[in-house]
Parts: C-alpha cells; sequence; structure tokens
C-alpha cells in the first residue's frame, strides 16, 4: 500500500485522462454569480468605509497574537468561538501582511484552540476540517498524503511547518504531525508556487506552532485516557523571563492499542521556543522541535469479492516483527529587524533531519477459493535525509505614483542530501488462513539485502517579489513573481552511474482585490505552478530527462464579516489545467511521452456564525469536476485511453459541519460531521472507494478557573469506511471505528 514510487518499477502519474477543455463561458458565469452576491450582501452590512480611514498596512491588528495568554476551554455562554478569521494577517496566503479580506486567493485559517476543541490530535485530522481538503494517508506517505482541488499527493499538496519545508522525498513527509504545539493552520487552495516553489498546484497547508509570550509564565497540562487503550499526556508552558528573554515549551506523548489486531502505537513530539528581544527594533527566535513517531504497522484490510468483509476489519496481516518508525528534528533561528514602522527585515536559517524506515509486508489479496489471504511485497526502505537552508525577506511601505505601495523582495537557498536504501525486488510471499494465523516474521528472497541503493544532492535557490498597489482606498492589485533554481546530482550506488540534472522555471500570480467595505470584498486572480513528476530530489532515472509539469490557475470569490463579526462566509469559484504529465506514446505504448493534461474546475464555500449567543455553526463543502483530458496507459502492451476518467483519490464532493452551543455557564456541547465523496482507486474509474459520513461529539465542563474535563466520541455511530486504498485498489485502509476518550485540562 505504499505511495512512494519503488526503485525496481517505473510507473506512470496514477491518471487516466480526458479532453477536458476550459470553459470560459461558465467560469465567467461563476464570476458574475459571485460578484452579484457581493453586490446584494453588501447592501445589508453595517459597516461602511470612513472618510479618514487609514490605509491596510497601518490598520490596527487582531487581538489574537502570540502575546496573548494561553488558551482556556471555551464553556462560557459569553464566549465567541473564533469564524474564519478573516480580519486576521496571515502569512500564507502573502508575505505582505495581507488579511484573508485583503488577500487575491482562497485562504482559511484554523486556530489552535479550535482544532484542539475539537479533539483533532493530527494536522491530517484538523486540516480536513478546512474546506475541500481530504487525506489519502496511508503509512507509505508518512500518513499526511492530502487532495485539493483535484490534484493528490505530497506533490502537489504542500505541508509546511512555520512557513519552512522538508522536500518531499519519495512521496514521503513525516513533519509536522501533530497539533498540541500549534498555535494555527493555514490553508491556502489553489496554485501556490508563486509563494513556496515546485509542488503545490493544489494548495499549501501551513502549521503555525506557538511562539515565546511576552507574558507572565503560564501552563497548560492535559492527561487523556480513552478506549482502544489511548492514553496522552501534553504540557505546554510560555512566558517572559525577564523583559529581553520569553520562551515556549511543549510536548505531548501518545500511545494506543489501536482498532486492529497488533495495532499498538505511540509517538511523542517536543518542542521548544527562546526568543530575545535585543531592542524594541530587533528581535531572535531559537526553536527546537522533535518529533518520534512509531505509527500502527497496519497497511489495509483486503476486499472480499470487491466489497468490504466486516468480519475481516480488526485483522492486521502484517509481519509480526514489522517497523515502522519516523524521527524528524528540525532547528531554526529567526531573526526580525524593524528599523522604522515602515521597513521590516526577517531571516530564517534552518537544519532539518528525517530519518524513516518501514519492514513491513504490504500487499494483501483474499483467495477465496481457500479462504486464505496471500501478502506479497515484503519490502525494507530506509531514509536518510538532511536540509540546510536560509530564508530572508525584505518588507517596505511607501509609495508609487502617489499611491500606497507594500513591496518585499526575498531568496530561499538550500541543500539536501537524500540516501535511500532498499531490499528491491521486494519479493518474498507467503499464505496465511483469514482468521487464525500466526503473522510470521519478514524476509527476503536469497541474496537479496538492504542496502543503501541511490544518494542524492539537490542545490537549490530561488528569488521572489511581491506587491500590492492601492489604487484606490477601495480597489488593489496584488502580483508576485518567483524564479527556481534546482542542480539535483544522483548517484547510483549498485550500478555506478551518476547524472546531474537542472530545472528552472518562473512562476507568477496578478490578481486583484476590490472592497466594497472594510468587511466585504471580490477578488480574482490568475496564477502559474510548477509541480514535479514524482518527488524533485528523488527524480528516477526514467524521468531524468523529463521537465516539471506545468499548471495555471484562474480563480474569482467573495469575503464577507457580517452582523458585527459575528458571521462571516467566503465563496470561491476557480479553474486549473496541469500540463506535460507522463502519458504512453501513441505510436509505442511502451514508451513514455510527457504530452499529458489533467484539469479541474469547481466551487468552494465555507460560513461561520454565531446564530445567538453560545451557540456557533461553522460549515464548508466543495463540488469539483476533475478530469484526466490527456493521458493513456499500456495495458497488456496495448495502449488504453483514460480520457475522460476522474483521477485516482480524488474526491469530487466533500463537506464538513461543526455545532457549539455553549447551554450553560460552565457546560458546552459539541458535534462535527465529516463528509467525503466516492474516489476512483485505479485510472480506468473501475473500482473505488464508497463515500462516506462520520459524525464526531464532544461534552466540555469547566469544573473551576483552573480545571476543565472533556469527554469526546469520534466516529459516532461506528461507521465503517477507507481511508484510502492499495493493492491497486484490492484493500482498504479503514478509518478508526468508534472511540471515547475523557481529558482533564488543568492550568496553573
Amino acid at each position: 500500500m505504499s505511495a512512494r514510487p519503488r526503485i525496481a518499477r517505473t510507473t506512470l502519474p496514477g491518471s487516466s485522462r480526458h479532453r477536458f477543455t476550459p470553459a470560459p463561458r461558465k467560469l465567467a458565469h461563476h464570476c458574475a454569480l459571485a460578484l452579484s452576491l457581493g453586490a446584494f450582501a453588501t447592501l445589508g452590512t453595517d459597516a461602511a468605509w470612513a472618510a479618514d480611514e487609514a490605509p491596510a498596512s497601518e490598520r490596527p491588528q487582531s487581538s489574537r497574537k502570540d502575546g496573548t495568554v494561553l488558551p482556556a476551554v471555551m464553556v462560557s455562554s459569553d464566549s465567541q468561538l473564533p469564524g474564519l478569521a478573516l480580519s486576521e494577517p496571515t502569512g500564507t496566503g502573502s508575505r505582505l501582511g495581507l488579511t484573508q479580506l485583503e488577500t487575491p486567493a482562497s485562504v482559511e485559517v484554523l486556530s489552535g484552540e479550535t482544532i484542539r476543541e475539537r479533539g483533532d490530535q493530527s494536522v491530517r485530522e484538523a486540516v480536513t476540517r478546512t474546506t475541500g481538503i481530504t487525506s489519502n494517508g496511508a503509512p507509505g506517505n508518512g500518513g499526511t498524503s492530502l487532495t485539493a482541488r483535484g490534484f493528490s499527493g505530497q506533490g502537489s499538496v504542500m505541508q509546511l511547518y512555520d512557513g519552512t519545508r522538508l522536500y518531499v522525498a519519495s512521496g514521503t513527509v513525516t513533519f509536522p504531525f501533530d497539533t498540541w504545539s500549534a498555535d494555527r493552520i493555514e490553508v491556502l487552495r489553489g496554485a501556490a508556487s508563486v509563494m513556496y516553489g515546485e509542488g503545490a498546484i493544489g494548495g499549501v497547508v501551513n502549521v503555525i506552532p506557538k511562539k515565546p509570550l511576552r507574558a507572565p509564565i503560564a501552563n497548560e497540562l492535559q492527561l487523556t485516557g480513552g478506549t482502544q487503550r489511548t492514553a496522552r499526556a501534553a504540557f505546554d508552558s510560555g512566558g517572559a523571563v525577564n523583559e529581553n528573554l520569553s520562551y515556549r515549551f511543549n510536548a505531548n506523548y501518545a500511545r494506543s492499542g489501536g482498532w486492529v489486531d497488533r495495532g499498538d502505537s505511540r509517538s511523542l513530539a517536543v518542542s521548544a521556543a527562546v526568543r530575545l528581544d535585543v531592542s524594541p527594533e530587533f528581535n531572535m527566535t531559537l526553536s527546537y522541535d522533535d518529533g518520534d513517531q512509531h505509527p500502527m504497522q497496519y497497511l489495509g484490510t483486503p476486499l472480499v469479492g470487491g466489497s468490504l468483509d466486516t468480519s475481516l476489519r480488526k485483522k492486521n496481516y502484517n509481519v509480526g516483527d514489522a517497523e515502522i518508525t519516523y524521527r524528524d528534528r528540525w532547528t531554526r533561528l529567526a531573526a526580525q529587524w524593524q528599523p522604522n514602522e515602515r521597513v521590516t527585515v526577517r531571516n530564517q536559517f534552518y537544519y532539518l533531519t528525517s530519518q524513516r524506515h518501514w519492514r513491513d509486508a504490504e500487499s494483501y489479496t483474499f483467495l477465496p477459493a481457500t479462504g486464505q489471504v496471500r501478502r506479497t511485497d515484503y519490502l525494507e526502505i530506509l531514509h536518510n535525509q538532511e536540509q540546510v537552508g536560509d530564508r530572508a525577506d525584505l518588507k517596505i511601505d511607501g509609495q508609487l505614483f502617489g499611491m500606497a505601495n507594500t513591496a518585499l523582495v526575498g531568496f530561499d537557498v538550500n541543500r539536501i542530501n537524500f540516501t535511500h536504501s532498499n531490499n528491491s525486488p521486494y519479493g518474498g510471499t507467503s499464505t496465511v488462513n483469514a482468521y487464525q494465523f500466526d503473522p510470521g516474521q519478514f524476509f527476503s528472497p536469497p541474496g537479496i539485502v538492504t542496502s543503501p541503493r541511490f544518494r542524492t544532492h539537490t542545490t537549490q535557490y530561488a528569488l521572489f517579489g511581491e506587491d500590492r498597489l492601492k489604487l484606490t482606498r477601495q480597489w488593489s492589485v496584488i502580483g508576485g513573481v518567483r524564479l527556481d533554481h534546482a542542480e539535483l546530482e544522483r548517484g547510483n550506488l549498485v550500478s555506478g552511474d551518476d547524472w546531474t540534472r537542472s530545472f528552472n522555471n518562473v512562476t507568477w500570480r496578478a490578481g486583484t482585490v476590490y472592497e466594497f467595505t472594510p468587511a466585504f470584498s471580490v477578488y480574482a486572480q490568475y496564477a502559474t505552478a510548477t509541480d514535479p513528476l514524482g518527488a524533485l530530489i528523488t527524480t528516477s532515472d526514467a524521468q531524468k530527462d523529463f521537465k516539471l509539469a506545468t499548471g495555471r490557475q484562474i480563480e474569482a470569490g467573495v469575503k464577507q464579516s457580517f452582523w458585527n463579526q459575528r458571521g462571516e462566509w467566503t465563496f470561491a469559484a476557480y479553474q486549473i489545467v496541469k500540463k506535460n504529465l507522463l502519458t504512453r506514446d501513441a505510436g509505442n505504448p511502451a514508451l513514455s511521452v510527457q504530452v499529458g493534461e489533467q484539469s479541474s474546475r469547481g466551487l468552494e464555500a465555507s460560513a461561520s456564525v454565531e446564530l445567538m449567543r453560545g451557540l456557533r455553526v461553522d460549515a464548508n463543502g466543495t463540488v469539483l469536476r476533475a478530469r484526466y483530458d490527456d493521458f493513456a496507459e499500456s495495458v497488456n502492451g496495448a495502449l488504453v485511453s483514460r480520457n475522460g476518467n476522474v483521477p485516482t483519490n480524488v474526491p469530487q464532493q466533500a463537506a464538513n459541519l461543526w455545532l457549539t452551543w455553549a447551554f450553560a455557564p460552565q457546560w458546552q456541547v459539541g458535534s462535527g460531521l465529516r463528509y467525503v465523496g466516492k474516489r476512483y482507486t485505479n485510472n480506468a474509474n473501475t473500482t473505488a472507494m464508497p463515500s462516506y459520513t462520520v459524525v464526531d461529539a464532544s461534552l466540555q465542563w469547566r469544573v473551576s478557573r483552573k480545571t476543565a474535563l472533556t469527554l469526546r466520541v469520534y466516529n459516532l455511530f461506528n461507521r465503517d469506511y477507507a481511508e484510502s486504498s492499495g493493492n491497486s485498489g484490492a484493500q482498504w485502509l479503514l478509518g478508526r471505528p468508534r472511540a471515547a476518550e475523557l481529558s482533564a485540562n488543568f492550568y496553573f
């Protein structure tokens, strides 16, 4: 079920195709509809432009900053839960310090308080409650693979930690994974290469950690126990040591017995940061993060006759000595200098390492004639990766031709060293009884041992710029450009072959925002993007002569805050076309050529409304049409077109709903619904994982100012559902069944 490419095999990108030409009339219709909705909404808005209003760059910033006190559990009927945060500055959609209302892109922010209130312990659980983001996580991709706007996988949906990326290796990312240390998660949907480089045509997820506090020292301890032998202990501490020094420390240990046989897992995440305020204008922050994961060694459940047999629901067919471990360490030194109110200089130096180890029997096939399960793909893979780099930018607020203007320029340079070890060609087969069996031990065929197979050294640098010009008090244009260069050196340690390949690309974005009022805006943008064919730093021998895939996106949308910020809503319509995919040559099906194309277009909407004091509803949904426009496969030596088919792992509908009700001064109840549509598991669209709906619930009681209790039930109706698939769709990796947890939080 591994999502990482295997060295002995060369596969095409998972997708079929269909010639899908852009529909400008329909897109124009969606844009006109968005503008009409916006014009109608302004009739009821209760905030108007003041004649003496300051420019956006001079407006007071949101009170929700790192200097706030540690979060408390929401229980009072006077409390107001954070919504879409449209008026808060974000650093993911733009580096200019713009709010969501001022940004010509789809950006969504989940506060750490909201994440922990809902009980989402992993980044994957939290981010898939945002608009249009769904999970395709599996052990082979680190459990973090996501899908957005019709594009799936680590090569299309980028993941960052405080704005820094660890380059994807063989389709795998394993950090960040824990939400206890998160201050917030920011999601940028759609083409984002102009901000972060290749690998972001579907979107970006940026986890912002808690930062040192300029406040009295405060602490929080959380203890949790639950079904499936679940236990967690988490600690958070932060505050000012003196007038110049402050800190933040977080630690979270978790273990569980899982929901399958031999499903034990454990993890430890530690985050520490120290900030030194050298002067009011200059500060430095040194931070260190360490993540140690041992997830369930569960690779999925084989289907019986093409469907799930619930009698096999808890069976784990992996070998008895299976191993899955991830260890990530991130060290960062950040500095900020603001010599005056119009100039800001930022720099971050980082050193990142990741070690990963898989040893499993990964593919399981049910044999109906004998009632047995055949296990294949006995593989062992190790990653050893390190990355060192520096990123800096300069922002200047000023005027251009008498109009307010904010400009930013910067660079990002890094060096990545990666070693891949394995036991290719991944032989080994065994057959066990489907119900009662000895899991056995891992083995490789005679003469096949796990050893280093290839090593790469990648030097990457980028120059980027961004600018916002206010043509009038209400109308602004925002543009950005990025030049990326990467030089990859690959050494094949078995054959001794070496080669070097350079990749160069320029991406850009142009957008405009019209603010009818400070609380209501419409926007449009055009952006370009690039994606690797697999993963840049693990480009294979078969891919070295190809260039990066390219894409373009057009998007328009509406954002509004209303009812004195008691309600917020957004709407977006988009179309993305991705070209230069690998497909099969019509004249020679054995030959791959880079002329393929896939596309998606869709609608997204989200709303957060406080219906009455203490009662809040958060909802979002997306519908899209994702297709292969030009893609063919070789099947038994013959060329088979997949034009018109839906890409694998892409649901074309998804929705989330969360209701929170503080029904008494010290009590609060919450309930959430998550819906994911059908996803195809092969390019032919002949097999699929069905849609599913999962409901979670929680009850919180604030015992005192310093103590709170929370009861959570996950998958309340005990729904069986598939999170992802493997073995060409013949096995499903099932999601968590019903589980209950009780947490106690202590503040001191």
